[in-house]
This record gives C-alpha cells, structure tokens and sequence, in this order.
C-alpha cells in the first residue's frame, strides 16, 4: 500500500505529526511518500505532490487550504484529512487520534482491497482553448481587479436560459463545500453537503444578482465583456487570464473529491465561523 503525506508548510506541529505517522506507516510496511516543503523539514525523501494520485491513500494534515492544495493533487486517491486541533469542514481527525485512523485506513485497504469513501463534488471551468483543473470549493469569473473603476459586464445563464446580467465585480459559482468559504463571505448561502447543488453568488453586482442554487448537473455560463481583462480563478489558487469578451462554461466535473475516515459534523464545524 502507498499513503502520501501533505502537511501545512512552515508548521512545525504538522511537520512533526507527518513524520510520527511516517514512523509508523514505515513500521507496518507501509510506503510513504511526503510532499517536498515537509520532507525537506523532516530530512527524508520528497515527492511532487502531482504524483499523489498514484498513491492508495491522502493524508491531509493542516487546514482547509492545505486539503485544497493536497486534493488538487490526489485526483481519485482518497483523502484523510486531520485538522490542528479544532473541528473543520474538511477536516474530521483531530491530532492526537491521527495516527489511529490512519492505521485504520490500512487495515481496512488491506482487509478489503479498497476503502469506503464519501463523495464531494467538484466544478470544471472551461473555455476556447482551455479548460482549468477542477475546483473543490469555487470557481471565480472577474474582471481583472475589483472595486472601483473595476469588474466587468456580467451575463449568467443556466442550463441556456439567462439569468442575471449587469456590470459586477463577477460572479462565483461554488459547491456545497466551498459555500462556507469564499461564498458566504461574498453573502451567499450555506449549502449543508447533503444538499445536490452549486450555487451563484454575484459579487458586488450593481443591478443586483440574487444569489440561486441549481442542481448540481446544470451548466452554468458566464460572458465577460467591457473590460480589458478576465480572469478565472480556481479554489483561490490557479488562474487563467482572457481577453474579453470572452465566455466560461462552468459543470460539475466527471470526477469528485474521494473522502476518506470519519465524517465532521457540518453543524459542529460552523462553530469556527462565529
């Protein structure tokens, strides 16, 4: 069996919880592959976390941006995700119980030869010519800065038929995980994961762009005009930059993200909001 490690970078308590379960992966024959900037802390041999996917499990050890950063690399592998002590949205194993469950998964994989997993899904940003690694949170269509004198035209239609259309800063199209994250801050709704949808979510619209949940297998379209620039970004990290007018073409992409472990509880985990 093959467990990659992603630990928060620059943290010496997630560094020093990668190695101890290293130690004992090792020690139940177990390979172990540990992203670069963590390996390097630890003395030990790295891996480009591009590579993640080849591995059996993902162990997350951080935030949820470290989660993000290391499902962008596991594509179908299953995640683990341990959290630094308080409960996330992502992140269900606290730090003392973390080489537990992982030891777990183990027996589990070789016991069953796979893992029990839960899905969350993913969106896919595409456009003329190019299509960008899928989300887990949101994907974001703008102009090319924010505020004023910024933003762009805006036009949204679902499924084909339109829907908004004005000048906004742009607009954000989230899954029911992301809805915590950069969606609410930008006063779009909570979405409880069990709910099958994405959700819209204007960003500072002029005309007014309430935000609206559709179902999860709507196709979503932006067309960007009357700036000089657009950009898409993907879960707040990867970017693609167009000269409008210009159109995104935004779906939940084929593959989403494999959970692993226990479950955080959604209403447990909104007490980090308050």
């Amino acid at each position: 069996m093959k467990v990659a490690i992603v630990a928060q970078w620059g943290n010496d308590r997630t560094a020093a919880l990668a190695g101890e379960i290293r130690e004992r992966l090792v020690e139940a024959d177990v390979t172990v592959w540990i992203d670069a900037a963590t390996a390097a802390e630890l003395g030990v041999p790295g891996h480009d976390i591009d590579t993640f996917d080849a591995a059996d499990l993902v162990v997350s050890i951080g935030g949820d941006g470290t989660f993000l950063f290391a499902a962008h690399g596991a594509g179908a592998t299953p995640i683990l995700g341990v959290n630094l002590g308080e409960v996330g949205f992502l992140n269900a194993v606290r730090p003392d119980d973390a080489v537990d469950a992982v030891l777990a998964e183990v027996r589990r994989f070789r016991e069953e030869g796979e893992l029990p997993t839960r899905s969350m899904p993913r969106l896919a940003a595409s456009g003329d010519g190019w299509t960008l690694p899928p989300a887990v949170n949101e994907i974001v269509v703008q102009g090319a800065h924010r505020g004023h004198g910024g933003g762009a035209s805006i036009d949204v239609a679902v499924d084909g038929s339109p829907y908004a259309s004005g000048h906004a800063d742009g607009v954000l199209i989230s899954t029911p995980t992301g809805s915590t994250a950069y969606n609410l801050s930008e006063d779009g709704p909570l979405i409880h994961p069990g709910v099958s949808g994405i959700v819209i979510t204007g960003m500072a619209a002029v005309d007014g762009m309430p935000p609206l949940v559709v179902d999860r297998d709507a196709t979503v379209s932006v067309a960007v005009s009357d700036t000089d620039e657009a950009v898409v970004v993907v879960d707040g990290r990867i970017r693609e930059r167009m000269e409008p007018p210009t159109n995104v073409t935004i779906e939940t992409a084929e593959q989403p993200v494999l959970m692993a472990g226990p479950a955080s509880d959604f209403f447990e985990a909104l007490g980090k909001l308050r």
